[in-house]
């Protein structure tokens, strides 16, 4: 039997509302070390979105390669497979890899070819040990696809048609590299058909989420697919063994109620045996306040001072608040005024959501309750797009423009 660990998601470099999430990353990293050894895991997966940029800052990176080390030198025949997602650059991740191959860590950024076009399955097809040091199973380390790793096909969906393609390249390479008794596993950072989006966090990929890729290319002749980029942990449909991990702790506030968790995978006899969620502990509690519907300023403020919170805690401990309130018109000094009914209690005010009934559409667009970095890029270009021709832009525009965006990602990336 093989023990296989699946996390994703880890964004590590993230910010919520200008808050560094650097004391929570260090927190699940631990945790995860310990479950390494409390779990006996013979294996990691991480598929994808390591950091939470293109171009992480230097305390991002350090925490991730000290976690590769501390992880190597507490376990040392633990396996470490790595993919990019569709946040982290390629080129980045890849330019380590003679250095991480040595320490027995493989890490994919872009997809593997070799000069001819043919997949590079030497980098491609990790081998995994169960703990008597055998080959127990393979693991096809998928990255991010952007539209240029796609051979191009025909089809209804060119798009999602190179995507089979590819992935049925990978799984011809998998089979030939397979022996009796080994199980095949696969990774993807993607959004397939079925699975459930998180309201603000995760970043349109492929061409946009129109673009859901369907659910049997992770199927035969793979036993599990370890997936990432859905923050939300599910399998998708009823297919058990085609899974997002989800992020181990909330990427934004609307994700306060998500279970976090790390995916344990047993894999015998070339099959699947028992997938096992382990809870990941949450390191800074996430309070939305009202948990109904949205209050007036002066029952919000008399909530708010009402509040039993805990005051023994660190500062990198007070929980983070969401407040809903209801307005009859925009209040200037509304932020003060809840500070104040605040203040001297262990928590951080992160987001006032306001809530103006009866407003039209218009109206409530035009109201600066949505920060900038909460709107994606084709949010930004659909409503200016809206705005100068009073129409929807097409499919084929809004591919252009997420080609461009990515390319422009991947290039800052890399500098």
């Amino acid at each position: 039997m093989i023990r296989v660990l699946h996390t994703s998601d880890w964004h590590l470099g993230h910010t919520l509302h200008g808050v560094s999430r650097e004391y929570e990353h260090r927190h699940f990293l631990a945790w995860l070390l310990d479950t390494i050894e409390r779990r006996r895991a013979d294996a990691l997966i991480v598929a994808g979105d390591i950091f939470d940029s293109a171009n992480p800052p230097a305390s991002a990176q350090a925490l991730f390669y000290s976690f590769v080390v501390e992880a190597k030198e507490r376990f040392p025949r633990l396996d470490i497979t790595v993919a990019a997602g569709n946040h982290d650059s390629p080129g980045r991740l890849d330019a380590p890899s003679s250095l991480l191959d040595a320490l027995g860590v493989r890490v994919v950024g872009a997809f593997p070819r070799r000069p001819g076009g043919s997949v590079d399955a030497e980098r491609l097809i990790v081998p995994l040990r169960d703990r008597d040091g055998e080959s127990a199973a393979l693991c096809a380390l998928v990255p991010f696809l952007r539209p240029a790793d796609l051979p191009q096909v025909q089809g209804d969906d060119p798009l999602v048609e190179g995507v089979r393609a590819l992935y049925g390249e990978v799984a011809r390479a998998a089979l030939s590299e397979k022996r009796a008794g080994q199980s095949l596993l696969v990774t993807g950072h993607c959004y397939v058909t079925g699975g459930r989006l998180s309201q603000l966090s995760e970043r349109k990929v492929l061409g946009g989420n129109q673009h859901a890729l369907p659910v049997d290319l992770f199927l035969d002749p793979f036993a599990y697919a370890a997936l990432g980029h859905l923050h939300l942990a599910q399998e998708v449909g009823k297919h058990a063994q085609v899974r997002f991990s989800g992020s181990p702790f909330a990427l934004s506030l609307s994700e306060s109620a998500y279970p976090h968790q790390v995916v344990e995978v047993d894999m015998d006899g070339g099959g699947l045996r028992e997938i096992t969620p382990l809870p990941v502990p949450r390191a800074v509690e996430i309070l939305n306040i009202p948990s109904h519907s949205p209050l007036p300023p002066d029952a919000l403020e008399s909530l708010l001072k009402g509040l039993d919170l805990p005051d023994d805690l660190p500062l990198e401990r007070h929980p983070f608040l969401e407040v809903s309130v209801l307005l009859e018109r925009p209040e200037p000094g509304l932020r003060h005024r809840l500070e104040e009914a605040l203040s001297g209690k262990a928590v951080r005010l992160l987001k006032i959501s306001a809530h103006y009934p009866g407003s039209a559409e218009a109206l409530a667009e035009s109201l600066p309750e949505t920060l900038l970095q909460e709107l994606h890029p084709d949010d930004v270009f659909v409503r200016r797009y809206r705005q100068r021709h009073d129409a929807e832009p097409s499919s084929e525009l809004l591919a252009a423009f997420h080609e461009l965006v990515e390319a422009v990602r991947t290039a800052e990336g890399e500098r």
